[in-house]
């Protein structure tokens, strides 16, 4: 296991501090706010540690309320809202200075025979066939001006050090307008214990790292230039099946709309044999400021 995953591994081992309250820490980083994947993920460790094992998650509905402050623990308390036949409804609420930072609502369900039906798998490069996403990033600013890349401004420091691997198709200047569809293969940089409540949290953590990018792709924009602000607003998650977050998954994401200074993109993850196995939609904010 690599040490950004092992990081990872250890900022998903919360902390209990009471029932139903868990404590969680952010990296040492020098980021302004909390990662949201993060938070999430965190979350999902939190509700899922109420709920017995042969129930796993089917679904999760969140709410980024406030920044959150990586100087400082995070405490999640979990109301333990229904346990019947079937299903359990957890509802997560994270807390920072007093104040709630992210809520969540979480639905568990036990295994159960039912119709079956699946979108397919779209057709794409095979991920050995793609480049490391540092790679693309030299070979597509053999300068290493890596300001206008991507919609996301990528530090080669942060890949070199992310918990997850990422390989992208068609990496290209982002002033260069596109479909606002975004394919990304994804898995954890190592192995992950057998746990499945940790792979799905690991998935849960990154699913918010490239879902907005398919917004700013079809209007040629970067995340951190200086007129544009973006942040996730909601975030709610499907789980469909079983699944590995230390195997490849495809990440087929796109957006359908934007407008009133926020954008909305949903996201299919599949595994490697095709499976459909999550389905994500986001809405976030991204506010174009008046530049007269």
């Amino acid at each position: 296991m690599s040490a950004p995953l092992d990081d990872l591994v250890t900022l998903l081992d919360l902390e209990p501090i009471e029932v139903n309250v868990f404590r969680g820490r952010s990296p040492s980083e020098s980021r302004q706010r909390v990662f949201g994947g993060q938070v999430a993920g965190q979350a999902m460790v939190a509700a899922g540690r109420t709920v017995p094992g042969e129930r796993p998650v089917h679904s999760l509905h969140a709410y980024f309320v406030r920044p959150g402050d990586p100087g400082v623990p995070i405490l999640y308390t979990v109301e333990r809202v229904r346990d019947g036949r079937s299903f359990s409804t957890r509802r997560v609420v994270a807390v920072q200075h007093g104040r709630p930072i992210f809520t969540m609502s979480a639905s568990f369900q036990a295994g159960e025979r039912g119709l079956e039906h699946a979108d397919a798998m779209p057709v794409v490069p095979e991920p050995e066939s793609l480049p490391p996403l540092e790679e693309s990033l030299r070979q597509s600013a053999p300068e290493l001006d890596l300001s206008r890349l991507g919609p996301r401004r990528v530090d080669l420091r942060y890949v070199q050090e992310s918990p997850i691997e990422l390989r992208r198709r068609n990496l290209t200047a982002s002033d260069q307008r596109r479909p606002a569809r975004s394919q990304v293969w994804m898995r954890t940089a190592g192995r992950l214990p057998d746990d499945p409540l940790v792979h799905t949290c690991a998935v849960t953590y990154a699913s918010d790292m490239t879902l907005l990018d398919s917004v700013l792709l079809a209007h040629g924009r970067a995340w951190d230039e200086p007129d544009l602000q973006v942040a996730s607003l909601d975030h709610a998650m499907w789980f469909h099946g079983p699944l590995r977050a230390d195997e490849w998954l495809l990440y087929d994401q796109h957006s359908p709309w934007a407008g009133g200074g926020r954008g909305l993109a949903s996201g299919r993850i599949f595994t490697r044999d095709g499976r459909l196995v999550v389905t994500v939609t986001q809405e976030g904010l991204v506010r174009v400021a008046d530049r007269g």
